[in-house]
């Protein structure tokens, strides 16, 4: 009974600091009852680690941070995975199989477009990279290089609105070379046989090129703005029907990414990512020793992060590949719970803000 009675005192502490924020979340004073389950959706296999749910929602699992937060409520936590990535996350989204989900930019804004109602609450992940590997005996030396070749990448997943900026960037576009269609399973393969002569990739790149089956000739490291962005959607029945238990999961995720931020737990944050020591050694690479964890891990929606969000939106436009109408970002992006979570947890002022290119704002 004291338990309960403290649960509630901490919480109407929590609606305090929403409404001197200006937050007009559609709930009362008095808590309210949990669903029974709670489910986070994510693409299967990330980076062959041992968490699931995803970068961040992975960790705060793995620690037991979200089973803590409802361990005095009747609710069960599920952590779905989907081999078909992205697109898969989507349906399961549409068919109400999810309430929070894990998805990257392209496809995420696709969906939105579509019909899909989602609130985008939290930055998941920022900047991930993009490799071009070639086979190691390979005369390609650089993007344009690829002119008339067979460049394979994942079509219709975040790689391929990389793709397409990278070649931009070089004064290319896809008619300028022979793309081919290969999920990341397939790409190693057809690379060391020879059938493709090149493959755009994450970070499983780097594993063939340690492996001495390729070279690595391009990456958008140093390249913010080339990079992808990846986002927290909840589907807006749940914020709605749930707003308070939004609320505290959103607490918990950024609770999370402070942590992960710390400089004295990054070495324990790339462990958990990958189960797999040279792949560990790939991610840690990936990002780079002379940037904070946190640039990546922050959940702040600042300048970098929407104006990635709304090139993402105006190139899926221009290229087709909207199932519906352009929509407005802002009223996409739901701020209210992370900037409850942060006025609660005093982190307010925790994370520096990233400019348009993705430089620490001054």
């Amino acid at each position: 009974m004291m338990i309960a009675v403290l649960h509630k005192r901490l919480w109407q502490g929590f609606l305090v600091s929403l409404t001197a924020l200006g937050i007009a979340l559609p709930f009362n004073v008095q808590a309210e009852t949990p669903p029974p389950v709670i489910r986070f959706g994510s693409p299967a296999g990330f980076a062959k680690s041992g968490i699931v749910g995803g970068a961040i929602v992975g960790i705060a699992n793995y620690k037991g941070w979200l089973d803590e937060e409802f361990k005095n409520d009747k609710v069960r936590l599920e952590y779905p995975t989907f081999k078909g990535g992205a697109p898969i996350v989507g349906q399961a989204l549409a068919n109400k199989q999810l309430d929070f989900a894990a998805q990257g930019d392209l496809m995420s804004v696709i969906g939105r477009s579509a019909g899909l109602q989602t609130r985008l609450i939290l930055p998941s992940v920022k900047m991930a990279n993009a490799y071009l590997a070639v086979p190691t005996q390979s005369s390609i030396k650089s993007i344009e290089d690829l002119r008339g070749k067979k460049v394979a990448y994942y079509k219709g997943n975040y790689i391929h609105l990389q793709v397409i900026r990278i070649l931009a960037e070089h004064g290319m576009t896809e008619k300028d070379i022979r793309s081919i269609y290969l999920d990341p399973a397939s790409t190693a393969p057809a690379l060391i046989s020879g059938d493709v002569d090149a493959v755009f990739g994450a970070t499983d790149m780097l594993s063939l090129r340690d492996k001495g089956l390729a070279r690595i000739v391009y990456s958008t490291r140093d390249k913010p703005a080339l990079t992808a962005q990846s986002g927290l959607l909840v589907r807006d029945e749940f914020a709605q029907k749930y707003p308070e238990t939004t609320a505290r999961i959103v607490k918990v995720i950024v609770r999370t990414a402070a942590w992960m931020s710390e400089k004295e737990n990054r070495a324990e944050v790339f462990d958990l990512w990958t189960s797999d020591r040279a792949l560990r050694n790939n991610v840690e690479e990936d990002y780079g020793v002379n940037r904070p964890l946190g640039d990546k891990v922050s959940p702040l929606m600042d300048t970098f992060y929407v104006t990635r969000y709304q090139a993402t939106l105006d190139q899926a436009a221009e290229l087709g590949l909207l199932r519906g109408k352009k929509f407005e970002i802002e009223q996409w992006f739901d701020r209210r719970f992370l900037n409850a979570a942060l006025k609660e947890l005093k982190l307010e002022n925790y994370w520096q803000p990233l400019d348009a290119k993705g430089a620490r704002a001054k």
